[in-house]
């Protein structure tokens, strides 16, 4: 072995662990380099790394704070296509990623805080302070459920205000909530919570539903679900000691008249935005926030001899 070779083999970058973005006792600051890495572990996530690892391209995948996505808090999906059956969303999730690491993905547990997209490779930082680079990014970093916006919504938030009926409907047995939204996801939350809640009373702004039409049939089915069409939430009313909610106060949105509406709890389900306040510095998006996809262009600076043989890609996933 010559001189330079010994030389590369020493200094060589880490290569990421299954359960830690280090290995054995290297510290956390170690650089990890592969030739593609996705940030983002929910279905999208799982798909990419599957036809990456087919494809020979070693992916890393990232998994983030909440690995698996949306669906690990969805009861049931019924619309997956290969299942007669509803399956539970945990379920379907723990299979995918393990389809994608049977065929050679790399798990890294970290939830990545920084990236740097104007350089190659790739370099990302990690909340833990390890360092990772790469040849080529995906980005399937999925969405995140929007919020009214209320200050009093702030303030009851874990304590009577939810975005996930699958998470918190269990506390509200025996009791009447509120669903705020009028699409797929709100006719589904009102759906599971009309098993639990003595009441549920789904309000949208809206004078009609934009949810799929068998979700709607079945919703008018179940006794217990009252429809508020035309009205929005002007303040989630409650308790200081200890912190709970009592009321929401709506508002139609045609005539400003307002009524109260007992609750003890809130459940927001107005939709979702994509994930990508991370990466808005350095790429461009749609108005929805949407990431779009780029090839990396070396900066004019750079010696033609460092420019890279073949151009690093940057791809997004949509949600």
């Amino acid at each position: 072995m010559d001189r330079a070779s010994a030389g590369n083999r020493r200094s060589r970058p880490c290569l990421p662990s299954h359960k830690a973005p280090h290995v054995g006792n290297s510290p956390a600051h170690c650089l990890h380099h592969a030739k593609l890495i996705i940030i983002g572990s929910g279905p999208a996530g799982y798909t990419a790394a599957i036809y990456a690892a087919r494809a020979m391209l070693e992916p890393v995948l990232i998994s983030g704070f909440e690995p698996g996505g949306q669906l690990m808090v969805t009861a049931d999906v019924e619309n997956y296509p290969g299942f007669a059956a509803p399956v539970q969303g945990t379920w379907l999730m723990e299979q995918m990623k393990a389809q994608a690491e049977n065929v050679g993905t790399r798990m890294v547990a970290d939830h990545i805080v920084e990236v740097e997209l104007n350089r190659h490779p790739f370099r990302l930082r990690g909340d833990g302070g390890a360092v990772y680079t790469c040849d080529t990014l995906v980005i399937a970093t999925g969405a995140k459920a929007k919020w009214l916006g209320h200050p009093s919504e702030t303030k009851f938030k874990g304590y009577g205000v939810s975005a996930c009926a699958t998470c918190d409907g269990f506390f509200y047995r025996g009791k009447p909530v509120v669903v705020v939204g009028g699409g797929n996801t709100a006719v589904e939350e009102a759906l599971y919570l009309s098993h639990i809640a003595t009441k549920v009373t789904i309000v949208h702004r809206r004078d009609s539903f934009r949810a799929e039409r068998i979700l709607q049939d079945r919703l008018l089915k179940r006794p217990n679900i009252e429809l508020i069409f035309d009205h929005a939430v002007d303040e989630i009313l409650g308790t200081s000691d200890p912190l709970s909610v009592t009321h929401v106060r709506l508002k139609n949105v045609k005539t400003g008249a307002l009524q109260d509406v007992e609750t003890h709890g809130v459940f927001v389900a107005i939709g979702h935005e994509p994930a990508s306040g991370l990466f808005k510095a350095s790429l461009r998006s749609s108005r929805m926030a949407t990431l779009r996809r780029r090839r990396f262009r070396p900066p004019p600076a750079c010696p033609a001899s460092s420019r890279p043989a073949t151009s690093p890609t940057i791809s997004t996933v949509r949600p």
